[in-house]
């Protein structure tokens, strides 16, 4: 299959075609990579690379519009024909696009409704697709959402603390850049040779727009940036985090009115505002010959990342990699170091030389710590179209889905045991009695219980599930947990490290054990159910439970394949109340454009 991927940004466009042969596994390569860039006084740079040959230099076109417009004619030329798809990168895709989706009318109404939310950005965005549909009207086109890596954010990351009406109107914190962020961070895995699902990852993702991203064993658990992408870090043109407070003053003593001030912030602040130029490059020259300003500039830009990054290894208890991409990350020593240095307290410290010689040739992943640092340091280029070109390949790959009910389980509160918990509980060598078999195979619930003890309160009688594992884990609802007074984190089964501390009493004695999760919700699934439906392990989708005005999706619900499972969906027992689920209800997996409403 042969993509052509369209990165249409806030000041520059960016393109590729890319190759991927037929069938399962089979890895996406570039054939084709190409930019328009630094659009000034009627003309633009032009950049195109083709099998190793490089071609750059002016085009006469003035803003991103013209370039669009003249991508066709440059395919032509580079003799690149065959295109069987085309991919978008879509900045916002507010809360319900979860992955990639097909742009038709309905989607692209959709999108088009939330360009208040990014204003530099989706029309932009939207402006490639349409030229994309002219040029190419029998093509799938496919869009791929900043938004969606970061939906994995928690209420807490999510929410704004204002009045409910508000929050009711759709305002909360979103995030950006999440094709980039979840490409560097799976390539930054793959370059320390563990799974991106055992790592605590920072990605500083610096360029005109500019943001970070923690990433918590796989997902993102936050970002930088919030409703819009004006949030977080300073920018080319955009300010970064203000206190919102700006308004009414400025309102008052400059009597500006809110679109000026919203303008002026997205357009005429960040770099921009504060040296005249949005070009770091620029800023980074003019610094090096005394002036003040762009000296201040740099100082500001390096300090909220490396605060960012300082809060982000704290929301993670910890981190094992800082991760650098985007023009200024990949391209920057000095910024690399001003951003770094400071950080030796949590163990982050540069190699000087390393971070002098960064190669990123072949999407390279160099590592830059110095020796025994505690912290890895990487940088590579951020690929967000080959990210994008993978997630197309796969959208379109994928079959349809065949309907077919899901069974919905409601878990309650309980605990796995590893061998020496067993026995500090139970005493040396005692075998839990099995009480009955649950419907996962080789599973059951055992006649023992526990009690759970925590600094707020305690939990009595609460049940075993066998065999044994490994390593102690124990599941608990979001109001358990308050409960208990114990933050208790939503993870995946098994993905425990750094997670809090809790009590467990037995008859025999008491143990302090990590392992207290609110499990995510998950669909067991055999692989025959799994192949019939056209879904895939790991996979995230939407389960509708119910029908009419009291039917609810469940989001981010994760796929796990196993064999001889029984096919069944698992929520706790605060989603079960909240939705009014009890014995016996099924739920159907949905996509994306069928909970979506046109009308709305």
């Amino acid at each position: 299959m042969r993509i052509l991927v369209f990165n249409a940004g806030s000041s520059s466009l960016k393109f590729g075609v890319f190759d991927r042969a037929r069938g399962p596994g089979q890895e996406v390569r570039q054939v084709l990579k190409g930019s328009f860039d630094r659009f000034r006084d009627g003309g633009c740079e032009v950049t195109s690379e083709v099998g190793g040959a490089r071609r750059s230099g002016t085009a006469p076109h003035g803003d991103l519009g013209a370039a669009i417009a003249a991508v066709p004619g440059l395919l032509a030329a580079e003799g690149i024909a065959g295109i069987e798809a085309v991919g978008h990168r879509i900045a916002h895709g507010g809360p319900d696009f979860t992955g990639p989706a097909t742009l038709d009318e309905a989607t692209l109404a959709w999108v088009e409704r939330l360009t208040p939310l990014a204003p530099l950005h989706n029309p932009a965005n939207l402006q490639a697709v349409r030229v994309a549909r002219q040029v190419w009207p029998d093509l799938p086109q496919v869009g791929v959402f900043d938004t969606s890596f970061h939906l994995t954010n928690p209420p807490r990351v999510t929410t704004y603390a204002v009045p409910e009406s508000w929050r009711a109107a759709g305002l909360r914190r979103y995030g950006f850049h999440g094709t980039s962020h979840k490409y560097v961070a799976e390539r930054a895995a793959e370059a320390l040779g563990q799974p991106v699902t055992a790592l605590r990852i920072i990605s500083v993702h610096l360029g005109n727009g500019a943001s970070v991203c923690a990433v918590n064993l796989g997902r993102s658990l936050e970002s930088s940036m919030g409703l819009t992408p004006l949030e977080g870090l300073v920018m080319g043109t955009r300010s970064g985090d203000v206190d919102p407070g700006a308004f009414g003053y400025l309102h008052r003593q400059l009597e500006l009115g809110i679109e000026e001030i919203e303008a002026a912030l997205n357009r005429d602040s960040g770099l921009k505002g504060l040296t005249g130029s949005s070009d770091m490059r620029d800023v980074e020259d003019r610094a090096a010959a005394g002036d003040g300003a762009a000296q201040l500039a740099i100082n500001l830009y390096a300090h909220r990342a490396r605060k960012y990054v300082g809060a982000y290894a704290a929301a993670m208890g910890g981190v094992d990699a800082v991760v650098f991409t985007g023009g200024i990350g990949e391209n920057s020593p000095s910024m690399r170091r001003r951003i770094c240095d400071g950080l030796e307290f949590m163990g982050l410290r540069l190699d000087f030389d390393r971070n002098q010689a960064v190669d990123l040739k072949d999407r390279a992943a160099p590592q830059i710590q110095a020796y025994g640092s505690r912290v890895a340091v990487l940088v590579t280029e951020t690929a967000e179209q080959l990210q994008i070109a993978r997630e197309v390949a796969q959208h379109l790959a994928r079959p349809a889905a065949a309907p077919k009910p899901i069974p919905v389980a409601v878990s309650g509160r309980h605990v796995h045991l590893a061998a020496d918990s067993l026995a500090a509980l139970f005493g040396p060598g005692y075998d839990l009695t099995v009480k009955k078999a649950l419907r996962q195979p080789g599973n059951w619930a055992a006649e023992e219980r526990v009690t759970l003890v925590g600094p707020k309160g305690r939990i009595e009688n609460v049940a075993i599930l066998g065999p044994l594992r490994k390593r102690t884990q124990i599941e608990v609802s979001r109001t358990d947990s308050f409960a208990l007074g114990i933050d208790a984190p939503v993870r995946d089964s098994g993905q425990l490290d750094g997670t809090p501390m809790i009590r467990l009493i037995g008859p025999h004695g008491q143990i302090d054990t990590d392992g207290l999760i609110v499990a995510a919700r998950h669909i067991h699934m055999n692989p025959a159910d799994a192949q019939a439906m056209g879904l895939e392990d790991g996979q995230i989708v939407g389960v509708k439970v119910g029908q009419g005005e009291r039917s609810l999706t469940f989001g981010r619900t994760l796929i796990r394949i196993q064999p001889n499972a029984f096919t069944e969906m698992h929520i706790d027992t605060d989603e079960a109340n909240a939705a009014g689920i009890g014995a016996g209800w099924e739920g159907e997996i949905v996509e994306l454009e069928a909970h979506l409403d046109p009308g709305a």
